[in-house]
Formats: structure tokens, sequence, C-alpha cells
């Protein structure tokens, strides 16, 4: 709750900013003189960025097993099925959680994936390659790297922080479009508080541009947050283990899941372009953390 109140309280400071800002460059005026003033659009900017960030995060599970192909474990089929179980009902209530939704998906890839808007009512999958592949004491690691995600509500966090930023994008998206589609027009057109047909596609443009930029930000988190879960999971299974399946992964290669869920798998595939883009810390990075933590 403490978190969720930060980012809300964070969120309140950033558009109480950007309306001071707004006032101070006199594009309230601009705003003013097209019919829309500050105080909407930032509201109207809040709305719509946040709506969209929690709504994929209503849909995060439904959405997660529908691209992953994720089977839940009803009635565990198989001694495989009922360790799997078992091993992550005794790690959430380590991790103190509810039981989570546990689900197997079809990869010869090493992966798992912890996601949910409610840490009580989480889902944790793992792939049919870690099961088959891993061994079952590296596998404890791993699954409470992801139960750690769920127990530090990281999807909450995400979420919040991807509404934050799309609360900027839309709205310096707009407000800059704004005033360069004022700069083009002519002395008439201002005073009639025209809107000029470039002004949609300057926005449109500057969406793009700034959400690319915003999105550093959110990979950052992402990124930091995997930090966390690796602590998390040297606690519940031994921060020699969760080295050791760090170090499994290393060897496997194993590769990032596809989408939007690559920010939840417990590693991801390097970036093509820079460390920037990355969902996830290069696993050599993460295992010398654990190994220069305090015992």
């Amino acid at each position: 709750m403490k978190r969720i109140l930060l980012f809300l309280l964070t969120n309140l400071c950033v558009l109480v900013l950007l309306g001071l800002v707004a006032q101070l460059t006199g594009a309230d005026r601009i705003l003013a003189a097209q019919g829309t003033s500050t105080t909407q659009l930032l509201i109207a900017a809040a709305v719509i960025g946040f709506a969209g960030s929690f709504i994929s995060l209503a849909m995060s599970k439904w959405s997660a097993r529908m691209m992953m192909g994720v089977r839940l474990i009803t009635e565990p089929q198989s001694t495989q099925e009922a360790w799997l179980v078992a091993t992550v009902g005794r790690l959430a209530q380590e991790a103190g959680v509810g039981m989570p939704q546990v689900g197997i998906f079809e990869s010869p890839e090493l992966n798992a994936f912890a996601t949910g808007a409610r840490r009580n009512h989480a889902l944790v999958a793992v792939s049919s390659g870690l099961l088959d592949n891993m061994p079952e004491h590296d596998a404890v690691a791993v699954l409470g790297h992801e139960l750690t995600h769920v127990a530090n509500g990281d999807m909450v966090t995400l979420a919040l922080i991807q509404g934050v930023v799309n609360t900027f994008v839309i709205f310096l998206a707009r407000l800059i479009g704004s005033f360069v589609d004022s700069m083009l027009q002519s002395a008439d057109e201002r005073r009639r508080g025209a809107t000029g047909p470039g002004y949609f596609l300057i926005v449109l443009v500057l969406q793009v541009v700034l959400g690319l930029l915003a999105n550093l930000v959110v990979l950052w988190f992402s990124r930091q947050r995997e930090f966390r879960a690796d602590a998390g999971g040297a606690r519940l299974a031994g921060r020699s283990q969760m080295i050791a399946a760090l170090r499994f992964l290393q060897r496997y290669a194993s590769s990032a899941l596809p989408g939007k869920m690559a920010a939840f798998g417990i590693s991801g595939a390097p970036s093509r372009f820079s460390r920037l883009f990355m969902t996830h810390p290069p696993l050599e990075e993460r295992i010398a953390a654990l190994e220069g933590a305090e015992p």
C-alpha cells in the first residue's frame, strides 16, 4: 500500500510540475485560445495514461495465458507437476503471499514468469524446458525469484510507473504540438483558436518519440527489480542456490519471452542496441551482485 501511495503522490507532483511549466512558458494561453485549459489537458492525460496501464495490468493474467499458451495445473497429472505445485505453495507461504495459480507453457527454452494485478491472486508459470532440464534445487531458486516479484508487488509498481510516463507523453505531445502548430498558423488563425492540420501529425510523431524515450524509464525499473527479485530468491532458496540457478541459465543461454511478457521472465536476451533497452540486467551482473551481497 505504501508503494502505491508513493507512486500516486509522485504522479500528482508530476502533474503539478507540468502545470507550472505550462504556465511559465505561456503554453496554457495557447491551449486556452484553442478552447482547452492546461488543467483539462492534465486530467485527460492522467486518465488516459493510467487507464491504459491499469487495463493492461487487469488483463495481465489472461493475456499471459493466451500469449504463452499456459496450461493451468488444477489437478497435477504427474509427479513433476505435483512437485511444482507443492514447491510454489511452500515458497508462497514463506514469501507471505496467497497461493498463486500455477501453470506450464510449452517451450524448449528455460524460462519462467509471474504476473497478476494482486499479490494474493497471481500467476506463476514455467516453461516445459525449464522443468525438463533444470535440476530441482536450481528450479526452486527460480521459483523463489518469481514469488519475490509477486511479494514485492512489482506488477502493480510497473503499472504505476507506466501510468506516470504515459501521462508525461500524452501531455507533452499535445502541449508541444499546440505550441508548434500555433507558430505555423497565421495571426488570424491564432486569434480564432483554430487547430491546423499539422497539429495531429505533430502530436502523433511526438507521442512515438517521447514514448520511446519514456520507455527507457520503465526498462530501467525493470532491470532494478530483477536485482531485488534475485535477492528475494536467495533468501527463499539460499544465496548459493540462486547463484547456481543463474549460472545454469547463463550456460544454457535462455532467450527472452515475447513482447510484453519479456519484463516478467527470469532472464532476458541481450538488446541489439544497448543495455538501455534491456528488460533484464546481464546475468553476469546479477551473479556479481549476489556474490557481493552480505551473507
